[in-house]
C-alpha cells in the first residue's frame, strides 16, 4: 500500500526563452523525455524571447525516484523549430537536467544553454526550474502508477470537452477492470495482456569482472502494467533461461480514441531484467503500433505488437562498455495484445477458417501452456480454445501475439490422420487403442506395469539457406517405426522455395503417442536417428530426392525438464529442444544444400495403469486414434465368459501374485535405472552448462580481443603515420635549420657591411658638423656685432619716440579722440544692454502665457513674484543705465580747470584709455562676454575711473 506521502511529481517548469532569431513562419516547441516517457510543450511564436509557460510533470513514488538517482537517469529536453504548413521538425538543441538538483523545496529557475545549438551565432538560452511536489491526488489503492498525465496537451477532436488531466487509469475493484477516461466516455471493455516468451543470450548483460554468488542467484522478468508491478517466475540459469512463458492480462473500460490518446502519451513499456532489486538490463517495447489512427482491426480481431527485443544494460554509454555484436546481443520475446472483450471466439473461427483454406500460410501454436496472471480480479476469462483437428499447435518462438494470447494446447485434441500417426506402441509392447467397439475377439496385449505413457511430438518450421540454382516444389518426408507407424509422414502441399529464402513447412506438425520403458526410449534415441528427406515434386517428371537430413533425437534427453499437471492432475514432465541441422545432398557428394529448423517436444505422462487392452482385427494397417491411456476397456458380457481351470480364483491369485513379485522387480529396476539415469542426466547437464558458460566467456573473449585487436591495428597504423610524420618533420627541421644558417651568415655579413658603412657615414658627418660649427661661429660674431648696433640705434629711436608722445599728449585733439572711443564704447553696450532687455521681455512674455495656461495655483503665485522680482531688476538696471548715461554725458562736456586738475585728468584718461583697450581686446577674442567675471570687473573700473574724472570736473 503505497501512501499519498511516497508519491511525488517531478516538475519541470519551462518558463521563457532568449537569445534566439526571428523566424515568423515557424513556432518553438520544447519535448522533454523522462524514462521512455515523453512530454511536450504548445507551439509558441518562433521570436527572440519566446513565451513557453509550461510546466511538464512524472508521477514517481520515492524508491524509483532514489533508483534514478543512483542510476544517474537524465531528462532530456529538446527544441525544435515547426513549420505549421508542413508540419516538418527542424532539430535546434537540447538540455540535459541532471535529476539530483530536484528538491522538494521551491528553487529560482536558472538559464541553461542550449547544446549543439543549429543557430552558431546566437547563445540561445531556456529559464528552466525542476523541483519535486507532492501529489496529492495520488489514489490510495495496491499499485503505483507510472507516468503522470502532461498538463499541458491536445486532444482529439472528438473529445474537445475533454481536459487531458481526466485521462488516468483508475482501478475499479467492484467491477474487476481498470478505467481509462471520465465514465461517460468508457463504453467499451477491452482486454490487454503482455507475455514473456523466450529469452536469449542473457550472459552477456553480466560483464567479465563481475563475479556471481556461490549460491545461484534467482532472476526475473518484471514490467509495470498499467501501475501494477509484475514478474515471472524466477529462473537461475542465465545461460539457458527456461521458463514458461507467461500472461499478464488487465480488463480496461475505456473508448478507442481515448485509447489511443493514452498510448500516444504512454508510447512505451519497459521491462527489466532483474536480480534482486538491481536492473541488469531493459527493454522498451513501442506500443504506438496497437491502435493506429483510423484503423478499424481491432473490431475485428485482436491487435498486436511483438518480436525479439534487445536488452541493454544500464548506462552503456557512462560505462564506455564495448559494443555487443549482433549474434551475441541478449534479447526477450515478448508479445503485446489488445482486443475487444466477447470477441475472443469470433476471431478464432475466422483464424481457423483462414488456416483451414490455405495450409501453406498456416502459423505454429505453442506447444507448452501459457501461465495466466490475471491483474483485474476473477471475473476475466482465460481462453483456453482446442486447436482445429487439421492445423498445427503453435511454437513458441514463432507464434504471434494473439496466437500467444489465446491459444493453447489441448493434450486431449483429436489429432488429424493425415499428419499425425497417434499409434502408441513400442518395438517390444505396442499399446493401441480403439474408439471401436471391443468385442471378445480382440486380441489382448499385456503392458509391463513399468512402461511410461510418453507423447513425442515433431515440428519442422522450416527450410532456408537453399544452395540449389533452381527452384524447388518441396516436401518433407520421415518415419520412425519406434513409435509405432512404419507409415511415411509428409508435409502437405508443396511449398515453392528459392534460393536464399525462408519458407515455413504446411501440416508440418505430428504427435505420437506411445507405451515403453524409459531405458528402451534412451536406447533407441541414442541408436536410431530421426532421417528427414527432402524431395523435389515436379508435376511433369518424376519425384527427385534432393537430401537428407539427420535429426539426433537424443538431444532431448539432455534438455532441461519442465513440470505440468496432466489432464487427472497427475504430475507430468516435458522437455523441449530445438535446432537447425544441414540437409546433405543425396547424391553422392557430402554438401550442404539447404537448412533444416524444427522442434521436437517430449512429454512423460508417467506410468501406465492400464494393464492390458483390447485390439480389433480390424486395426490392422490402419492408424488408430488417441484415447487416453487411463480409460479402461468395457468389460466382456457375462455370456462370454469361458469357464477353464486357468480361470479359477485360486489360478487367478496365484498369477496375480507372481505378477505383483514381477512388478516389484521391475519397478525397483526402473527406479534403480531411472536414479543412473538422473544421475547421469545431471552430470551431462553440468556438463553441458559449464562447456555452455565457458563458451560463452570464449565468445565474449574472442568478442573483446576483436574488439582490442580492431583497436591495436588502429594504434599501430597511427603510430605508424605519427612516425611518417616526425620523419618528415624531421626532414622539414633540418632543411629550416640549413636555411636559417644560411641567412644567420648573410644578415651577419649584412650587419658587417652596415656597420662599416656607418662607420664612414659619421666621420663624414663629423667633419661637416665641425665645418658647420665652425660657420655658426663666425656668423654668430657678426651677429653679435649686428645686435649692439641694433640696440643703440633702438634706444636712441625710444628716447626720440618718448619725445614725440609727450609732445603729442599735451594736443587738445588726442584727448577728444579719446572721450570719443569711450563713448562710442558706452554706446555699444548700452545697444547690448537693450538687445538682451529684449530678450528677457520676449522671455518674460512666454513665462507669463505658461503660468497663465497653469491650473495650480500655488505655481501662477510663484512666477507672478518671479515676474515682480524680474521686473524690479529691469527697472533698477534702467536706473544704472541712466546714471551711467549721466555720467558719460558729465565727462563728455565736464572741463577741468587749474594746472593740478589737468596733470590729475590726463593720468586718469591714460588709465581709463588703458582699461578700455584691454576689454576691447578680450571682447574681439570671441572668448569673452559681457557677463564674464574679467569683463564685469573692467567695466566697474571704468566707472569708477568715469566717476573720478566727473568728481574732479
Amino acid at each position: 500500500m503505497v501512501s499519498k506521502s511516497d508519491q511525488l511529481l517531478i516538475v519541470v517548469s519551462i518558463l521563457e526563452g532568449r537569445h534566439f532569431p526571428k523566424r515568423p513562419k515557424h513556432m518553438l516547441i520544447v519535448e522533454a523525455k523522462f524514462d521512455g516517457e515523453q512530454l511536450a510543450t504548445d507551439p509558441v511564436d518562433h521570436s527572440d524571447q519566446p513565451e513557453f509557460a509550461t510546466e511538464l510533470a512524472w508521477e514517481i513514488d520515492r524508491k524509483a525516484l532514489h533508483q534514478h538517482r543512483l542510476q544517474r537517469t537524465p531528462i532530456k529536453l529538446q527544441c525544435f523549430a515547426l513549420d505549421p504548413v508542413s508540419s516538418a521538425k527542424e532539430t535546434i538543441g537540447y538540455i540535459v537536467l541532471d535529476l539530483r538538483t530536484a528538491q522538494e523545496t521551491k528553487q529560482a529557475p536558472k538559464w541553461y544553454q542550449l547544446l549543439s545549438n543549429k543557430y552558431t551565432k546566437f547563445k540561445s538560452e531556456i529559464q528552466i526550474s525542476i523541483a519535486l511536489e507532492t501529489d496529492t491526488k495520488a489514489p490510495m489503492d495496491s499499485f503505483k502508477a507510472k507516468g503522470a498525465p502532461p498538463r499541458h496537451g491536445k486532444v482529439p477532436a472528438s473529445l474537445s470537452g475533454l481536459d487531458p488531466k481526466d485521462i488516468v487509469v483508475v482501478l475499479n475493484e467492484e467491477g474487476g477492470y481498470h478505467q481509462i477516461g471520465p465514465a461517460e466516455y468508457c463504453t467499451e471493455s477491452f482486454i490487454m495482456s503482455v507475455t514473456i516468451a523466450f529469452a536469449t543470450q542473457l550472459e552477456q548483460l553480466i560483464p567479465c569482472t563481475m563475479k556471481l554468488p556461490e549460491r545461484q542467484p534467482e532472476f526475473f522478468f518484471y514490467y509495470s502494467l498499467l501501475g501494477n508491478d509484475v514478474t515471472n517466475e524466477p529462473f537461475s540459469d542465465l545461460m539457458n533461461p527456461n521458463f514458461e512463458p507467461e500472461r499478464a492480462s488487465v480488463r480496461i473500460r475505456s473508448s478507442i480514441e481515448i485509447l489511443h490518446f493514452y498510448l500516444a502519451l504512454h508510447s512505451k513499456l519497459q521491462i527489466h531484467l532483474c536480480c534482486g532489486d538491481q536492473s541488469l538490463g531493459s527493454t522498451e517495447i513501442p506500443l504506438t503500433g496497437l491502435l493506429k489512427k483510423g484503423s478499424t482491426e481491432i473490431n475485428q480481431r485482436p491487435v498486436t505488437v511483438e518480436g525479439a527485443f534487445t536488452l541493454d544494460p544500464p548506462n552503456r554509454a557512462k560505462q564506455k562498455l564495448a559494443p555487443i555484436p549482433v549474434e551475441l546481443a541478449p534479447t526477450v520475446g515478448v508479445s503485446v495484445v489488445l482486443q475487444r472483450e466477447g470477441i475472443d471466439s469470433q476471431s478464432l473461427i475466422e483464424l481457423k477458417t483462414q488456416n483451414e483454406h490455405e495450409p501453406e500460410h498456416s502459423k505454429k501454436r505453442v506447444l507448452t501452456p501459457i501461465k495466466e496472471k490475471t491483474l483485474t480480479g476473477p471475473e476475466s476469462p482465460s481462453v483456453s480454445p482446442v486447436p482445429p483437428h487439421n492445423q498445427s499447435p503453435p511454437t513458441k518462438d514463432d507464434a504471434t501475439g494473439s496466437e500467444v494470447e489465446s491459444l493453447q494446447y489441448d493434450k486431449d485434441a483429436k489429432p488429424n490422420p493425415k499428419a499425425n500417426a497417434s499409434v502408441p506402441a513400442s518395438l517390444a509392447q505396442p499399446v493401441t487403442t480403439s474408439n471401436a467397439s471391443e468385442t471378445a475377439s480382440g486380441k489382448k496385449i499385456a503392458v509391463p506395469a513399468t512402461s511410461h505413457h510418453f507423447c513425442f511430438s515433431i515440428d519442422l518450421r522450416s527450410i532456408h539457406a537453399l544452395d540449389i540454382g533452381f527452384p524447388i516444389n518441396c516436401i518433407l518426408r520421415y518415419s520412425y517405426p519406434f513409435f509405432g507407424s512404419a507409415a511415411p509422414i509428409m508435409t502437405n502441399p508443396p511449398v515453392e522455395i528459392r534460393k536464399n529464402m525462408e519458407v515455413f513447412l504446411p501440416q508440418s506438425y505430428c504427435a505420437f503417442d506411445f507405451a515403453t520403458m524409459p531405458h528402451q526410449l534412451q536406447d533407441t534415441f541414442l541408436r536410431i536417428p530421426l532421417l528427414v528427406e527432402l524431395w523435389h515434386k515436379d508435376k511433369m517428371s518424376k519425384d527427385l530426392l534432393l537430401g537428407i537430413a539427420r535429426i539426433q533425437l537424443s538431444n532431448i534427453l539432455s534438455s532441461e525438464k519442465t513440470r505440468f499437471l496432466g489432464s487427472n492432475g497427475e504430475q507430468c514432465w516435458r522437455q523441449t529442444y530445438s535446432e537447425n541441422v544441414p540437409v546433405i545432398a543425396a547424391q553422392g557428394s557430402n554438401n550442404r544444400i539447404a537448412d533444416l529448423s524444427y522442434t521436437v517436444t517430449l512429454e512423460d505422462y508417467g506410468l501406465v495403469k492400464m494393464r492390458e487392452i483390447f485390439v480389433s482385427d480390424s486395426f490392422q494397417g490402419l492408424s488408430a486414434v488417441q484415447q487416453k491411456p487411463s480409460s479402461l476397456p468395457p468389460a466382456p458380457c457375462p455370456s462370454e465368459i469361458q469357464t477353464e481351470p486357468r480361470e479359477t480364483l485360486e489360478y487367478k491369485a496365484a498369477l496375480e501374485l507372481e505378477m505383483w513379485k514381477e512388478m516389484q522387480e521391475d519397478i525397483f529396476e526402473n527406479q534403480l535405472k531411472q536414479k543412473e539415469l538422473a544421475h547421469m542426466q545431471a552430470l551431462a547437464e553440468e556438463w553441458k552448462k559449464r562447456d555452455r558458460e565457458r563458451e560463452s566467456i570464449v565468445k565474449k573473449k574472442v568478442a573483446e580481443y576483436t574488439i582490442l585487436e580492431g583497436k591495436l591495428q588502429k594504434t599501430l597504423i597511427d603510430l605508424e603515420k605519427r612516425e611518417q610524420q616526425l620523419a618528415s618533420a624531421e626532414s622539414e627541421l633540418q632543411r629550416e635549420k640549413k636555411e636559417l644558417q644560411s641567412e644567420r651568415e648573410r644578415n651577419l655579413q649584412e650587419l658587417q657591411d652596415s656597420i662599416r658603412r656607418a662607420k664612414e657615414d659619421c666621420v663624414h658627418h663629423i667633419e661637416l658638423e665641425r665645418l658647420k660649427i665652425k660657420q655658426l661661429e663666425e656668423d654668430k660674431h657678426r651677429l653679435q656685432k649686428q645686435l649692439n648696433d641694433a640696440e643703440n640705434k633702438y634706444k636712441i629711436l625710444e628716447k626720440e619716440f618718448q619725445q614725440f608722445k609727450d609732445q603729442q599728449s599735451n594736443k587738445p585733439e588726442i584727448r577728444l579722440q579719446s572721450e570719443i572711443n569711450l563713448l562710442t564704447l558706452e554706446k555699444r553696450e548700452q545697444e547690448s544692454q537693450m538687445a538682451r532687455l529684449k530678450k528677457q521681455q520676449e522671455e518674460l512674455e512666454q513665462m507669463r502665457l505658461r503660468y497663465l495656461a497653469a491650473e495650480e495655483k500655488d505655481t501662477v503665485k510663484t512666477e507672478r513674484q518671479e515676474l515682480l522680482d524680474i521686473r524690479n531688476e529691469l527697472n533698477r538696471l534702467r536706473q544704472q543705465e541712466q546714471i551711467q548715461y549721466q555720467d558719460s554725458r558729465e565727462i563728455a562736456s565736464g572741463k577741468t580747470d587749474g594746472p593740478h586738475g589737468n596733470a590729475l585728468e590726463e593720468g586718469l584718461d591714460d588709465y581709463l584709455t588703458r582699461l578700455i583697450e584691454e576689454r576691447d581686446t578680450l571682447m574681439r577674442t570671441g572668448v569673452y562676454n559681457h557677463e564674464d567675471r574679467i569683463i564685469s570687473e573692467l567695466d566697474r573700473q571704468i566707472r569708477e575711473v568715469l566717476a573720478k574724472n566727473s568728481a574732479s570736473n
